[in-house]
This record gives structure tokens, sequence and C-alpha cells, in this order.
């Protein structure tokens, strides 16, 4: 089994997930007072199938839950996640979609 990390890269506004070490994707997001907006997820095609997005997502929303901050996925990815799987203590505000607001 490969040694998994997430990481928090607060200076390029991502979190990170490797595998023995390696850059195998990341979760990228803006922060807002009091909100997280992530905003795109990817991983590497070398590292696809391991299941490693969930382990980014759920390192990524407890994170955010543990900050306090109200979680925005605009990230279909990350939206996804948080409509399939129970992230104890999350706020969510689901932004509106395009064709919502005509």
């Amino acid at each position: 089994m490969p040694e998994i990390a997430v990481t928090l890269n607060e200076a390029a506004s991502r979190y990170e997930i490797s595998s023995d070490g390696a850059l195998a994707g990341f979760a990228e997001f803006r922060r807002r007072p009091g909100e997280i907006l992530f905003t795109h997820t990817e991983v590497d095609p070398a590292f696809q199938g391991q299941g490693l997005a969930a382990k980014l997502a759920a390192a990524a929303l407890a994170d955010a839950v543990a900050i306090g901050d109200t979680i925005v996925p605009y990230c279909p990815y990350i939206a996804n996640y948080l409509r399939t799987h129970d992230v104890p203590g999350a706020s969510v505000r689901f932004p509106a979609l395009p064709e919502e607001t005509a």
C-alpha cells in the first residue's frame, strides 16, 4: 500500500494529496471571511482509480469544518461528494447554478 498524505499548501491555495511522496492531486480553493470556496479538484491520471479524490475531499472538508468555515462547492467533484457523503459539522452553501439565477 502506498503512503497517502493530504497537506494544506496555503501559498498555492490548495490541498494536495501525495502517494509515496509524489504529488497525485489537489483541490483548489479561495477564502472569503468565514467561507472556503472549493473551485477545482484534480487527480493526475497516473493515480486515478485509487480513491484518492475521495480521500482528498474528505480531508479538505474536515479541515474546513475544524476551522469553522462555511463550505461553498463550485467544484463539481466537491459538490457531488457533499451530496453523497456525510461530513459531520459541515456548514454548506451550494452556489446557485447559472440557470437558477436567470
